[in-house]
């Protein structure tokens, strides 16, 4: 029966094999049939059969870790999943004009609603700049407030005129925070229902 000191030399010269077997590439290590054919070789010989049940054991442990992560994964994404399509109807249905624009005041995303208080069709909209859509004092104001956001002030609630086709105007709430993602600005526009004529 070996000692516990050649025991654990063969376990160390096991693994050491295994390792450069790894190490040689995909040619020397095609398929698990082939591992699972040099393991039953191993338990085959007196010599290495109880390291032999040992690695496999480990191999059976990694297993279920393996399947048990994977389940884990798995739950994970569909919770992920089911929170974003919760965010993204909030986000659809919220009856104010959400925005993210750019320092430069282009729209990168908007909502159905923001959509609307411009009057156009979101996807003509996207890639465009807000401030066309502003009597010029507001879209100074606009700039303004994105460039103090962007260097780390906190913004408020102020408000905005927002000029359309055929020159009616209205008066819009607007909130800007900056984006959480980086790089950009998150904006709401909340209607007043005050509308009237275009002016500077």
């Amino acid at each position: 029966m070996p000692n516990r000191t050649t025991e654990t030399a063969t376990r160390g010269d096991l693994r050491s094999r295994a390792a450069s077997r790894l190490s040689a590439g995909p040619q020397a290590h095609r398929s698990a049939t082939q591992a699972l054919g040099v393991l039953h070789d191993m338990a085959s010989s007196p010599s290495t059969a109880a390291n032999a049940l040992a690695v496999l054991h480990e191999l059976q442990v990694h297993q279920v870790e393996l399947q048990l992560q994977a389940e884990e994964l798995r739950g994970s994404h569909a919770e992920l999943e089911m929170a974003l399509r919760r965010q993204t109807e909030l986000y659809e249905s919220a009856p104010v004009g959400n925005f993210t624009v750019d320092l430069g005041g282009v729209m990168r995303e908007l909502n159905a609603t923001a959509a609307t208080l411009l009057g156009c069709e979101r996807d003509q909209l996207l890639g465009q700049p807000l401030f066309a859509f502003l009597a010029p004092s507001s879209a100074r104001e606009l700039r303004g407030v994105l460039m103090r956001v962007s260097e780390g002030q906190r913004g408020s609630a102020f408000a905005l005129q927002l000029t359309r086709h055929a020159g009616d105007s209205r008066t819009v709430y607007a909130n800007v925070s900056a984006d959480p993602a980086g790089g950009a600005f998150l904006l709401a526009l909340m209607d007043s229902g005050d509308a009237g004529q275009a002016r500077d």
